[in-house]
């Protein structure tokens, strides 16, 4: 038993005790044996009286510890304080271990479970965040696997997008009007700023439509040609295509539709269930208002930094408006109603009247667009895509 009570016990020169005293048994952690004492409830922390020699000091309620939480029907408590490291008290009984819970809730058994739910809480709480984050700077995971797949496994996929969707329709090859569409894509891919230009081709198909299939490939009908009413129109459509291959929307849609599976099937050369319904998912592969502005977005950078006049997209999608709201739309155009890819008329008119103007040309000259109308004046079947055959066993 030591003679001199420990110096780093602070000293009390009043009392503050509020309620009873308790009998308790204090270690200092260095003798081993432990003096007898008593203990109460004051303003400011449990007041502790020892004896031989007599000290008294307190433990701010702050300063608490235990080893086991104080619960609602205690039988005794083991405290310890920060202010005296390795500095016991033991106090049985359950009358001062409930007083002490309205004094020092921090040591109660909910307080304990609050303590071991914290970090997991503030784990979902930093996870959900980062997932808000993400939606707010539009990271897609889909996107992010579509934007790794190798450009061979991409480019394969269009083009079983392509024969899937086309199926008998032929491919135009007039020479000219090849040559004069080759030219306006030639024109875009370059603003686009893409290493391999897009592939765009005409099929001899009365369906007023374009759309982007991966691997940077457009497929564009005939009857959009024809109810164009200039090249800048077909620049326009080609444009915001583009920006849809820019954006990788075609993978990433196809992908999410039919499974990543399926897809590196596609993309490998197989010809299983997933290819034979190919042709059902594009019908219904529709674009988000999200992915649809973006799209806009880039087909009119594309335009202006192309130097073509933005007036043209708007003007066409306002007449597809127009024929869409007139009687006796054909079955056709509504059975793939869903792969329009323009926003609704008044908003793009608003977009491109935000645009104002810029030094332009027309994408094609005179002699050009009327190469392009003719496209499909010859045609030839359409591309097969073979399936690939497997290596030889070495």
């Amino acid at each position: 038993m030591p003679s001199n009570p420990p110096t780093s016990i602070p000293q009390a020169s009043t009392s503050q005790t509020s309620g009873a005293a308790h009998y308790a048994r204090f270690s200092d952690g260095r003798s081993a044996g432990a003096r007898d004492g008593l203990v109460s409830i004051g303003v400011s922390g449990i007041e502790i009286a020892l004896k031989d020699p007599y000290q008294r000091f307190v433990w701010p309620y702050a300063s608490l510890r235990t080893g086991e939480p104080v619960r609602s029907h205690p039988a005794d408590v083991l405290l310890s304080s920060t202010e005296t490291p390795g500095v016991t008290l033991f106090v049985p009984g359950a009358a001062f271990a409930t007083a002490l819970r309205g004094h020092a809730p921090h040591l109660t058994a909910k307080a304990e479970r609050w303590r071991h739910a914290r970090p997991w809480l503030f784990a979902a709480a930093a996870f959900c965040g980062l997932i808000a984050l993400i939606y707010a700077a539009g990271w897609s995971p889909i996107r992010s696997i579509a934007s790794v797949l190798p450009e061979s496994w991409r480019q394969r996929l269009g083009e079983h997008a392509i024969q899937s969707m086309t199926e008998d329709h032929k491919r135009c090859a007039d020479a000219d009007g090849v040559a004069a569409l080759a030219a306006m894509t030639q024109r875009l891919s370059k603003a686009a700023g893409v290493i391999k230009p897009f592939k765009v081709t005409v099929y001899d198909w009365s369906l007023m439509n374009a759309f982007a299939v991966p691997g940077g490939q457009i497929v564009v009908t005939k009857g959009l040609i024809d109810k164009a009413r200039g090249p800048d129109e077909v620049a326009g459509v080609l444009a915001h295509e583009m920006g849809h291959g820019l954006e990788l929307h075609p993978e990433t849609g196809i992908i999410r539709t039919i499974g990543l599976a399926a897809a590196i099937e596609l993309m490998m050369g197989g010809t299983g269930g997933a290819l034979a319904n190919m042709g059902l998912v594009l019908a219904q592969l529709g674009y988000t208002r999200v992915a649809e502005r973006e799209a806009d977005q880039q087909g009119l950078r594309l335009l202006k930094d192309a130097g073509i006049a933005a007036q043209g997209l708007g003007d066409f999608f306002k007449r597809v408006e127009e024929i869409e709201n007139e009687e006796g739309l054909s079955k056709a155009l509504k059975k793939f109603d869903l792969l329009r890819t323009h926003p609704p008329t008044a908003e793009r008119a608003e977009l491109v009247r935000r645009q104002g103007a810029y030094p332009s040309t027309p994408a094609l000259d005179e002699q050009g667009w009327q190469a392009l109308k003719k496209v499909c004046s010859v045609t030839v079947a359409p591309d097969k895509v073979e399936p690939e055959k497997p290596e030889p066993a070495k």
